[in-house]
């Protein structure tokens, strides 16, 4: 069902595109099928060291974000996503720089198999990127709005942080979550994507695949 998602997001990229390619194995599973497209892209923008990697063995150029400006389309894929595009993402702690490409791109196409389709965000663990030094300041703002955090232990992020994951929020108003978790002193950013979220959601399902 990931294969399906990930054929399907194809054909949103069009000719001289720069793609920004997400993180995780959905993610991958999109990798890999790039080459058969690979005359129509320009260039790539990796949201990780480990997404990077994978399409330099592939031949890919990777490009500075800073250099190329606006994308035309982002792909990747989630651990959670409802039907008005509203996302969870971080399972694989690159969710920084996963909402930076996000943000510098006009089109998100999110990749998921169905089991990721939920009707209201929260079940999933949700991922902080915290600066180390705030980690126990971060923790105690959590539990004040109702979450339990844990330490994502033996991980660092790409930029050098840690993650917390965090339990049992209410993520029923996504968008304002969202908000009030970024403006504690200490987070560099959280898993929501609801600010931002998915332009286009494409599922995977048994024998078909089904877009929102």
């Amino acid at each position: 069902m990931k294969h399906m998602a990930a054929e399907a997001a194809l054909d949103y990229i069009e000719v001289g595109d720069v793609v920004g390619v997400g993180t995780g194995s959905t993610a991958n599973a999109f990798i890999d099928l790039l080459p058969n497209i690979k005359g129509k892209i320009d260039g790539t923008v990796a949201s990780s060291k480990a997404t990077e990697d994978r399409l330099r063995q592939y031949g890919f150029p990777i490009l500075n974000l800073n250099r190329t400006g606006s994308l035309p389309i982002y792909v990747d894929g989630a651990d959670e996503a409802t039907r008005n595009k509203h996302l969870i993402k971080g399972g694989g702690g690159a969710l920084t720089r996963e909402k930076i490409v996000a943000a510098a791109s006009e089109k998100f196409v999110c990749i998921v198999d169905k089991t990721k389709l939920v009707d209201v965000l929260g079940e999933f663990p949700l991922a902080i990127e915290v600066i180390p030094l705030a980690q126990s300041l971060v923790s105690r703002a959590v539990i004040k709005l109702g979450g339990q955090p844990e330490l994502r232990t033996g991980f660092t992020t790409d930029n050098g942080n840690i993650i917390i994951d965090v339990r049992n929020l209410d993520l029923k108003d996504a968008t304002t979550v969202e908000s009030t978790l970024n403006h504690i002193t200490g987070v560099v950013s959280n898993g929501i994507f609801a600010k931002r979220p998915a332009d286009v959601l494409i599922v995977g399902n048994e024998g078909q695949v089904d877009t929102y």
